[in-house]
């Protein structure tokens, strides 16, 4: 890295809790490697039946729009006689198993595994899912090695439409955790209900674009760094927390940027900024003298034509000219702030 950069990425950092973040390389998951090549996506992503590569893609891409898709479905590239998928499925990088199901029925992930990373003082989570087959002694606490095998890609699920042999594919996520307690949050919010993935549940990942990550390492080479990338997602809304002490701030202290106001007078209160898909990826400690401080959550701000144009998470809708927290915008944030 040139002086000047190195310079320039010191005085971003000097904003936040964190020194200058190394660079880590970030591995593809299965031997295709055509997203990284001019036109391959449709090599690459699996698409739903009867769409283009792009309902494989992360986002809005499924039920025309409406619909989010938490990762990336990566097509399989080889088969056995019978058309079944025989690509292996590696980690993305050296970290620590994290859970693993077995039993397919389970989940509409059908077998997968969940990995965790610390990337540049972050912990990252990689989820793996619909595999075939595990890998003979993975089990949770295992470490791992970056590229080390997880088992062979597959079509498991447990959903009614089955995922056929022509579309076999790895659904991969990489994502943050929601909170260190979700398995305590599920029980306390849904009485009665089944979890059977303790904080390993889905939703207790908040995902990042898995292709974006990908595409940006390519790009950036030694100077990539995918905690500068989550932090500077494009900002949908921001919402005022009305205390300090949750999980996640304390889990994501370096997404948590730097106020000497609050820093001096006493942090009452937290500004999250979210993007598009929930992802809170800043967070902004404030004094009570900067800002009014109620008991509830309050949105601050709404990038309105962002909000309408991606709006398949539904977390916040527009009534009577004034934007409120959906249900199930109110439900991420109990889940984030929950103790």
């Amino acid at each position: 890295m040139k002086k000047p950069a190195l310079k320039a990425l010191a005085i971003v950092a000097s904003l936040w809790h964190i020194a200058v973040p190394a660079a880590q390389t970030l591995h593809l998951p299965t031997p295709s490697t055509s997203l990284l090549q001019p036109g391959g996506e449709t090599r690459f992503y699996a698409p739903t039946p009867g769409r283009d590569w792009i309902s494989g893609t992360y986002g809005c891409v499924r039920s025309e729009g409406h619909q989010f898709h938490e990762g990336i479905d990566i097509l399989r590239l080889n088969t056995d006689r019978r058309g079944e998928p025989t690509d292996l499925v590696t980690a993305i990088d050296k970290g620590i198993v994290e859970y693993v199901n077995t039993v397919a029925g389970r989940s509409n992930y059908g077998r997968y595994v969940v990995l965790r990373h610390h990337v540049e003082g972050v912990a990252v989570y990689s989820l793996y899912a619909h595999l075939s087959s595990l890998a003979e002694g993975l089990r949770a606490g295992s470490p791992v090695a970056p590229r080390q095998i997880l088992g062979v890609m597959g079509r498991s699920t447990n959903t009614r439409t089955p995922i056929d042999r022509g579309r076999a594919h790895l659904h991969l996520e990489i994502a943050l955790k929601g909170n260190e307690h979700f398995d305590h949050w599920f029980q306390a919010t849904y009485k009665g209900s089944v979890n059977e993935h303790g904080n390993w549940n889905g939703r207790n990942l908040l995902g990042i674009d898995p292709t974006e990550i990908f595409r940006r390492q390519q790009i950036d080479g030694a100077r990539f760094s995918l905690l500068n990338l989550i932090r500077n997602q494009k900002e949908m809304f921001r919402v005022l927390i009305p205390r300090a002490d949750f999980s996640y701030a304390s889990s994501y202290r370096p997404l948590m940027r730097r106020n000497p106001v609050a820093e001096k007078e006493g942090i009452v209160a937290v500004e999250l900024l979210f993007n598009f898909a929930g992802l809170p990826f800043q967070m902004i400690p404030r004094a009570r003298s900067e800002i009014e401080i109620g008991r509830d959550y309050r949105i601050l701000s709404v990038d309105e034509e962002y909000a309408r144009a991606r709006s398949c998470r539904g977390l916040i809708r527009q009534s009577g000219g004034a934007w409120q927290l959906t249900r199930s915008g109110r439900s991420l944030l109990d889940l984030i702030t929950y103790r």
